[in-house]
């Protein structure tokens, strides 16, 4: 995927004297009373607002914040915890400009952050004459919100189609690197693990990724439901008995080009879904009727373990089991660690999915990976094989 980026304007002097237009993801969880709980968006987003400053640029900056009602502007709308938090980080006071539509007043070397722009009428709709408005703001538009590149919005696409120049800023280019090269050319073998609670939820994901890779892992109420399919009893686990047969085209595919599919072996159950349930190792064709599968056991653990560490490139989306009860994360534990040996040893690997993403800060691995993506249903959709409509414009803007 080939976009203008941020970096190589500001390489060639491009930026010095310009205003610049960034769209960053500055949509932190806050407490009741407001405060910031969570910044990790807002520190992302720093780099490409230092980017410019630094090469002379006049900058404005916005971001969605919840989810306000167009045109009703209330309070708790408001970006002035993320104004203050920005401000802190890049170290100068970081003014917000409200009603900012009919224009901006910001020297070169100088950031303001303009008031939530899903307050505007036409951003969801993606309203080419609020595009236009915005484009004529700036010199250089810059989208630096990978989160939100699923989404064709005023200020995620339209605007891309009529600012001067359009180009992704150093967060989306490094997501599109990553995605390009899980993905797009991959070191082989290529390993995904898809887990989750069901099948339906990742359908056009395990469709998709049949066609593409070596290895596909399955975990979760999703490998009970590929169990299944295998003629094998699971008691009373979670599973979709009706997408049986969608499971068993995908063996297919995967067969068909000499793919596999590897499925537990053994695994882990219990009579309760609850922390304290006491937890039985069997065979996986052993599950007792009143028993439901919450992790894999140690020999099918091994064996994924040995498909990690031989793999070139591994994509992951899911813990394997319920990782959040100690008896039950042994599965989900030894993969992480495994996917992080395996980097450590040249694979290249990309993460991401909220669930992943605890897992990945419970077990400590996040220096240890690749690439963690910022974006979930950004994530996703590319996993699924469709067109971001927010990285889409970029790359016709640089195909001119």
């Amino acid at each position: 995927m080939h976009v203008l980026t941020l970096e190589s304007l500001v390489a060639a002097g491009k930026l010095t004297g310009q205003r610049v237009f960034i769209r960053s993801d500055l949509n932190v969880p806050q407490d009741g009373a407001g405060n910031i709980t969570e910044d990790t968006r807002i520190r992302a987003s720093v780099p490409a607002i230092e980017m410019a400053l630094k090469a002379g640029a006049a900058v404005m900056v916005t971001s969605h914040l919840g989810r306000p009602t167009e045109g009703e502007f209330k309070p708790q709308d408001s970006l002035a915890p993320i104004a203050k938090r920005l401000g802190e980080l890049l170290g100068r006071p970081v003014p917000l400009r409200q009603n900012w539509l009919e224009g901006v007043t910001v020297a070169p070397g100088e950031v303001v952050l303009l008031e939530n722009c899903r307050v505007n009428k036409g951003e969801k709709k993606n309203s080419d004459e609020l595009a236009r408005k915005m484009a004529a703001l700036c010199d250089i538009y810059v989208n630096d919100a990978f989160g939100t590149a699923h989404r064709a919005e005023a200020t995620t696409h339209g605007i891309a189609k009529f600012a001067k120049l359009a180009c992704a800023g150093p967060l989306l280019a490094a997501e599109i690197d990553a995605l390009s090269k899980a993905l797009g050319d991959p070191k082989r073998p290529l390993v995904a693990i898809v887990a989750g609670s069901k099948v339906s939820t990742k359908l056009t994901i395990l469709n998709n990724l049949a066609e593409r890779v070596d290895r596909l892992i399955v975990g979760g109420g999703i490998a009970n439901t590929f169990l299944l399919a295998e003629g094998i009893s699971i008691g009373k686990s979670l599973a979709e008995p009706d997408l049986v047969p969608e499971c068993k085209k995908i063996i297919a595919t995967l067969a068909a080009k000499g793919g596999t599919l590897p499925l537990p072996m053994d695994v882990v159950v219990a009579k309760e879904f609850k922390a304290d349930a006491v937890a039985r190792t069997c065979r996986a064709d052993a599950v007792a009727p009143d028993e439901m599968i919450l992790d894999i056991g140690p020999s099918s653990t091994l064996g994924l373990m040995h498909v990690i560490n031989e793999a070139g490139t591994i994509v992951w989306n899911g813990p394997i089991g319920v990782f959040e009860f100690a008896a039950f994360e042994q599965g989900t534990r030894q993969m992480a660690l495994a996917i992080a040996g395996a980097t450590a040893n040249g694979a290249f690997s990309i993460a991401g999915g909220g669930d992943t993403l605890a897992a990945i800060a419970k077990y400590d691995i996040a220096d240890r990976i690749s690439y963690i993506s910022t974006g979930g249903g950004a994530f996703l959709e590319f996993l699924e094989g469709k067109t971001l409509p927010a990285i889409d414009v970029l790359q016709q803007r640089a195909a001119g």
